[in-house]
């Protein structure tokens, strides 16, 4: 895949310039605007960034390996002076003062910024079907790759398109569109490896700790991960190597200085042990990824690398321990938006306490609403050791699964990312929001309780044409070895690239 890699190489060569990526990529945005994977484009921005990287690749002084690359970042970073929406009415007009520690690593690398992208409200969502404006398309939906397989006349307007995945739903779509080469995503129980997932791209949420949270609009502090989407491996250790470090501003990020890496070319993988974990032959998986799944085992086994079953047995628990937890930190963090300091502000003023439920009722969608009344549901007094301390302690025996798994010898896990490949917008809006939540996150939301690395890698079309992806979870930490284990996978695929 011609990634920003391979690019790269080319602008500090010279052989293409950053403004001329960037005029493709502002036309591929124009092109594929049915997509609705950018809320805000920023143009202006973007071209005078592309002109500074070409005067300083010119004088052959880049800032680092990202200097000239368009990027995009989910619409839930703060970036200065450029509207911060979270999808959400509340945050509409919300200019933020200052950037997101993510995006001013992005920037300070030279990376060209093409925009904001859309989500779910408030990253809420499996499907990105709840943004206020409006959901995001599947480019692989507009694919010669689809529409060879359906070959009744295809009305770009029709209704039953294919959803993107959530919550990052237009980080993927921009990135699988082409219109950058990396965007940001945040993952808290799979929003950046779920859409990835269902684009066809590669989706990656390193070790709890290692990228900085500040300037992330926080949906679950104890689980929000920045999230990386490329087209390939390679790509995403670029990124990783750009935005983890210590952050002051961040009290969870390590201490530890974070050593950039190269993924080698030549991987080896006869020492390496898969685990395939039997509880995550969950109930709704399809016959097709049960086939994905098996011949990627088989693979992996036909290299050498030794491949056994194990059993991370509170799986069952994992969903309802993080729908306690998820609410109830949720309702917490949602507090903060009262229409006193910033965002939108109801005109019902006849007493504060109007005025703040009036807000919050006309400025939340009903899933964040559903969420804040769950959640402090559960923080009640009365149900407050019953609920959120009980998820605690289910929290640490999952995480303590994994510890043992890990401890037995297994370096990395070998899991599906979806369910199935992705739904028709018409299919997946027929259960609502949270049972659309509970099932796509079955297999994605562990990795965060826990803490764990995790990527999703595409491996082969449907019989729909549509990507189908398998996951990776490695140890706390050991974010390299798990990149080079799905590098390698990555090259034993050949995935095709998206023909729009």
């Amino acid at each position: 895949l011609d990634g920003q890699t391979s690019h790269f190489g080319a602008l500090r060569e010279g052989q293409i310039s950053s403004t001329e990526l960037c005029q493709r990529c502002l036309s591929l945005i124009r092109e594929t605007k049915i997509f609705n994977a950018y809320i805000t484009v920023t143009e202006q921005l973007a071209v005078k960034q592309a002109a500074e990287a070409d005067k300083r690749l010119k004088r052959g002084k880049p800032l680092g390996p990202l200097d000239g690359i368009p990027v995009a970042v989910k619409d839930n970073f703060s970036t200065a002076n450029i509207e911060t929406t979270c999808a959400s009415k509340i945050l509409k007009g919300y200019i933020p003062p200052f950037n997101a520690t993510v995006v001013q690593k992005l920037l300070d690398q030279g990376a060209v910024l093409m925009g904001k992208t859309n989500l779910d409200e408030f990253a809420m969502g499996s499907g990105n079907t709840d943004s206020i404006f409006g959901p995001v398309r599947n480019p692989w939906g507009y694919s010669r790759q689809f529409r060879e397989k359906h070959l009744q006349s295809h009305d770009k307007e029709d209704s039953d398109w294919v959803i993107s995945g959530g919550s990052s739903g237009g980080s993927a779509a921009a990135v699988a569109s082409l219109t950058c080469f990396a965007a940001l995503g945040s993952d808290t129980g799979g929003s950046t490896r779920n859409p990835a997932a269902h684009c066809g791209i590669v989706g990656f949420k390193c070790s709890y700790g290692l990228i900085s949270r500040h300037g992330l609009i926080p949906l679950v502090n104890s689980m929000d991960v920045p999230g990386i989407l490329t087209r390939c491996v390679d790509d995403a250790s670029t990124v990783l190597g750009v935005l983890a470090g210590h952050d002051p501003k961040d009290s969870t990020t390590r201490q530890e200085p974070f050593e950039p890496f190269e993924l080698p070319d030549e991987i080896d993988i006869r020492n390496l042990s898969i685990g395939i974990p039997k509880e995550y032959h969950a109930p709704g998986l399809s016959s097709e990824i049960v086939e994905n799944w098996t011949k990627a085992a088989d693979l992996f086994e036909n290299a050498g690398a030794r491949v056994l079953e194990v059993s991370l047995p509170h799986t069952p628990y994992s969903i309802v321990c993080y729908h306690v937890l998820c609410t109830a930190e949720v309702a917490s963090n949602m507090a903060r938006f009262d229409g006193l300091e910033y965002g939108h502000r109801s005109k019902a003023e006849s007493s504060t306490e109007t005025l703040y439920a009036a807000t919050r009722h006309e400025g939340f969608n009903s899933v964040v609403r559903g969420r804040i009344l769950a959640g402090n549901y559960f923080l009640l007094k009365q149900n407050y050791e019953r609920y959120f301390v009980k998820a605690q302690q289910v929290r640490r025996l999952i995480a303590n699964d994994f510890v043992k798994v890990f401890g037995s010898g297994v370096d990395v896990l070998l899991t599906p990312t979806t369910l199935s490949d992705a739904l028709s917008y018409l299919d997946f809006i027929k259960e609502d929001n949270r049972t659309r939540c509970t099932q796509e996150d079955i297999v994605t939301q562990s990795a965060n309780i826990a803490g764990l690395p995790a990527v999703t890698v595409p491996t082969a079309l449907s019989q729909r044409g549509l990507p189908l992806s398998l996951q990776f979870i490695g140890r706390a930490l050991h974010d390299k070895q798990l990149l080079t284990v799905a590098k390698w996978f990555e090259q034993q695929v050949n995935f095709p690239q998206i023909n729009l």
